[in-house]
């Protein structure tokens, strides 16, 4: 086998080659009916998987860039572009690159790309209601479906795989499935209902069936300031911490205000607490050129702003400032807290996440610095909203740090208010129960505060959760609060 495969032979029927003389035919009829209008920006950015088990990659980043959504940081040189290597804030791409990726594991990386997303198992929708939603997508360029589906329901070699569908044919009820295995398969017309078939065997590597999501642009500039990693091997403790263990601590302690309760849940933090939330920063070269902000970046940049100025408008903001403005402030030393690690090290790991690389201000919202990769050098600026030029609790760690955004309290002050509601339900004392329940209660806070960074933040940590038990079954695009 040293010379290995040069393609497959596309099983036919019930697989139709898209270039035969009848694939030709029903793409002609389908677009004469108006159910190709999604094809056009799909084939626009179609793509090979670049790894055998790169399916779910290449589909997605194929999906994004064909809805004009900005990754925010760039691919190669001074271009932003949304690559498959950039596809693994939900899992190491190493592991990746030999396992594949599970249904929810990309619908993960969907929400984290800032696409919206809704997902669907086949044992939460029926047939007619894939139906509806491919012909939804395929009567329009604002949506797309990606199928996922066991091949041997298509009498194709393999198993597991992601494609996403690039048109439907009303009279035939088939649907264009736009291979990204391109090197193995051709794009081919399956039926709709053996292809639905195909998205109901179970995955076994999560014991769940398969099922399709459909993508679509957010209806606005994506306004994210943080979001969980999982690319240091830490976060299966930290989630677990933020998930179960702080309910287990309040329940256990007796509290008698909110400086207790905040002061229990951070000097607990484990050590490595800054390698798991992470700073959402806009970057771009500063050789590009015009240095004026493009409408697209005043825009992110603005909604970013108002987010920020939601978070520390909060009540709990307030208490979180005050606690690190105390005795136990992060510009402070405190006792250690084990055998080295101490908050001031984990909060200066949160809040001076990025600011290393940053050399002076160039402007009122732009930071401009050098970022250092192996020999090369490239200078940078890093954009964020002029209310984080406000000082913020940040240890001066050296005299190249600035005293900027992100803080530790609008970090810890966000990751607090997307804990899961029942994390303070064990709290004895019942004037503070009330209390920090009302301060993190979600439906209390503005809607874009809600949208952007809470319920972001609270998926994620459900889906870590669900991850940890090895049960990814979460849609999340649904509404949590």
């Amino acid at each position: 086998m040293e010379n290995g495969f040069y393609k497959r032979a596309l099983p036919s029927p019930p697989a139709i080659d898209f270039v035969s003389s009848e694939g030709k035919k029903l793409f002609i009829e389908a677009i004469q009916s108006g159910t190709m209008e999604g094809f056009y920006r799909l084939i626009s950015f179609f793509q090979t998987q670049s790894e055998p088990a790169y399916c779910g990659l290449a589909s997605l980043s194929m999906v994004l860039n064909s809805l004009a959504i900005d990754p925010g940081r760039k691919w190669k040189g001074p271009w932003r572009w949304f690559d498959e290597s950039m596809l693994d804030c939900c899992e190491p791409l190493e592991k990746v690159k030999v396992t594949g990726i599970s249904f929810g594991k990309l619908v993960c990386l969907a929400h984290c790309a800032g696409a919206k997303v809704e997902a669907f198992r086949t044992n939460q929708s029926t047939l007619e209601d894939f139906r509806k939603h491919v012909m939804r997508c395929s009567v329009s360029d604002d949506c797309h479906v990606i199928s996922s589906y066991d091949r041997l329901a298509l009498k194709q070699t393999g198993s597991g795989h992601f494609s996403p569908i690039g048109g439907y044919h009303v009279g035939r009820d088939m649907a264009l499935v736009l291979d990204v295995a391109r090197f193995k398969y051709p794009p081919h017309w399956v039926p709709l209902s053996l292809l639905w078939e195909a998205m109901g065997y179970v995955d076994k590597s999560t014991g769940q069936q398969r099922g399709f999501m459909l993508i679509s642009r957010p209806h606005r500039e994506p306004g994210l300031l943080y979001t969980l990693s999982c690319k240091n091997e830490s976060w299966v403790g930290i989630a677990k911490y933020l998930m179960d263990d702080v309910s287990l601590l309040l329940k256990s302690a007796d509290v008698k205000d909110i400086e207790n309760v905040l002061s229990l849940i951070f000097t607990s933090l484990p050590s490595n607490f800054g390698e798991f939330i992470k700073w959402i920063a806009e970057v771009r070269r500063r050789e590009d050129g015009d240095q004026s902000l493009s409408p697209e970046e005043k825009a992110r940049v603005n909604v970013k702003e108002e987010v920020l100025k939601q978070v520390q408008e909060t009540g709990l903001f307030k208490h979180v400032s005050a606690f690190l403005s105390s005795a136990n402030s992060c510009c402070r030393n405190l006792p250690l807290l084990s055998h080295q690690d101490n908050f001031p090290d984990i909060a200066a790991s949160v809040c001076c996440q990025g600011a290393e690389i940053l050399a002076g201000i160039s402007g009122a919202s732009v930071v401009s610095g050098t970022v250092v990769n192996g020999k090369s050098e490239h200078g940078v600026d890093v954009l964020f909203p002029s209310s984080q030029m406000k000082p913020g609790c940040c240890c001066s760690v050296s005299s190249n740090y600035i005293g900027i955004h992100p803080a530790s309290n609008d970090v810890l002050t966000a990751l607090l208010l997307a804990l899961p509601p029942e994390t303070w339900s064990g709290i004895k004392n019942e004037k503070v129960l009330l209390e920090i329940s009302s301060l993190a209660l979600t439906e209390n806070l503005p809607t874009l505060l809600q949208e952007e960074q809470v319920l972001h933040l609270r998926r994620q940590l459900y889906l870590l959760k669900r991850c940890q038990e090895n049960k990814v079954d979460v849609d999340l695009g649904a509404p949590l609060s």
